[in-house]
């Protein structure tokens, strides 16, 4: 069921009725444009108590987690929000959880917070000036109560995963190459990460993506801590690596904490609440694999597209997006300049040109489509006029990158062959351990071929003008 089907707004009723004290009426029923791993609902609800509105979140298309999935699913969701609520982290209030019978898959109602979720807004927004230069040290002690939670007396023990460092990469580099396509980079992070593993600390409860843009922050300060659906028990540290990866700075590269803040606040937020002292390096680790893990999960979103059931065109874009994170461990492991190739100019001597019709489309989606539609079709038209965009720089910037890839492979591996050819050579001489990382020949390839891939994929992404400037 879809959100305009009118059987989708009166199972949604019908849970409410049976679930909310007061319930009169569902008035509407909107998807908000965030969460591209689960659905969720803004819903305004007419009830005895006055109007009230609440978020509904559920698995895509309704349909059950799958069993080796990465995420816990809403029933545990809900399990670990309640927990951390009690240990005094903020989030929101969990009001009921759906029932088989209601027809809409696994998932549950919340609370709306009121704040600000979105991480560019965040890190700019005059609201919130007076209040961005504590988040970072907030952010620490928040993270310090979670990884303090007793997951025995509250059960989290029998319902979550236990997962190590190295299962943590191995598990990842296993869901990449599961999608058959030749990513060079990736396999390179994984064998650094597997050589570089951190000191085993004792598991906690672990959120998984606590960063900019899973936080709602209002004047006062974070008001909630959202999006709990791969929480499990690990290490504590990863939390704050992630908080720090490079795509959640959200173009204030300088603030390595969520482009808010930076480590010696957030460390210090986390010893002032659990007396731990951070080991910079430990968390610089999980600053690596963030990258490495949302390079692989952005390929995963492509692939779901692939596969459903959520074909929006935002999952495909986001897929894009794996050659940013990419470009974030060129930076953190084999730092460098690169010299940007020069576009090859289209066509102008027959009408209308292929470069033209694209343009007209792209303008269309953003100017027109856009501008007349509601929030969650404005967005996702944005999104596709984004990935024209990418269609046109590939045009002009694609063929000369193709071919000096190519020409560096071929000397890399002393073979002439196809480029998807020599890409898979590489690959495979990669996760087969035959290529020492700090080879020079494999660095200058890795450092240029990823960054003339951003530069056709976001150009505007901050990671790349470390490497070429501007």
């Amino acid at each position: 069921m879809r959100m305009a089907d009118p059987d989708f707004h009166a199972a949604i009723s019908g849970a409410l009725a049976r679930e909310l004290p007061g319930f009169i009426a569902l008035n509407s029923c909107a998807r908000l444009s965030g969460g591209a791993s689960q659905e969720s609902y803004r819903l305004a609800v007419a009830s005895t108590h006055g109007p009230l509105q609440l978020v509904l979140r559920r698995t895509p298309g309704g349909e059950p987690p799958a069993p080796d999935a990465e995420q816990i699913g809403p029933k545990v969701e809900a399990m670990v929000v309640r927990a951390a609520r009690a240990a005094g982290v903020p989030a929101a209030e969990i009001l009921a959880e759906l029932a088989p019978q209601d027809g809409l898959g696994e998932g549950y109602f919340m609370a709306w917070l009121a704040g600000e979720a979105l991480g560019s807004r965040i890190v700019r927004s005059p609201e919130l000036a007076a209040v961005r230069p504590h988040l970072a040290h907030q952010c620490g002690r928040i993270l310090a109560r979670i990884h303090a939670i007793d997951v025995v007396s509250t059960g989290l023990d029998r319902v979550l995963k236990v997962v190590t460092p190295a299962a943590l990469v191995q598990q990842t580099w296993r869901q990449y190459q599961s999608f058959n396509t030749p990513a060079p980079l990736i396999d390179y992070t994984a064998q650094w990460l597997l050589a570089h593993l951190p000191p085993v600390l004792p598991p906690t409860l672990t959120h998984a993506d606590f960063r900019n843009g899973n936080l709602m922050v209002s004047p006062a300060g974070i008001v909630g801590v959202l999006d709990w659906e791969i929480a499990h028990l690990g290490d504590p540290m990863r939390d704050l690596g992630w908080l720090c990866t490079a795509s959640w700075r959200f173009g204030v590269p300088e603030l390595p904490v969520g482009g808010f803040g930076d480590y010696a606040a957030l460390f210090a937020g986390y010893t002032a609440e659990s007396g731990v002292i951070i080991d910079a390096a430990h968390v610089r680790f999980w600053e690596v694999f963030g990258s490495f893990w949302w390079a692989v999960g952005a390929l995963a979103m492509a692939d779901h597209w692939r596969h459903g059931p959520d074909r929006t065109v935002e999952r495909l874009a986001i897929g894009r997006r794996s050659s940013e994170c990419q470009i974030d461990c060129i930076n953190l492991l084999m730092p460098g300049r690169v010299m940007a190739l020069s576009p090859t100019q289209p066509v102008t001597d027959e009408l209308p040109t292929t470069h033209e019709l694209l343009h007209s489309v792209r303008d269309f989606l953003r100017d027109d489509v856009a501008a007349s539609t509601l929030e969650r079709q404005r967005f996702l038209a944005r999104v596709a006029a984004n990935s024209l965009d990418i269609v046109l720089r590939d045009a002009q910037l694609g063929p000369a990158a193709r071919s000096a890839e190519q020409t560096r492979l071929a000397g890399l591996l002393g073979t002439q062959d196809t480029l998807q050819a020599l890409r898979w050579q590489l690959v495979h001489g990669l996760r087969e351990g035959r290529f020492a990382l700090g080879d020079p020949l494999l660095t200058t390839h890795l450092r240029q071929t990823v960054t003339q891939q951003v530069l056709i994929d976001q150009p505007g992404y901050p990671g790349v003008r470390q490497l070429v400037g501007g």
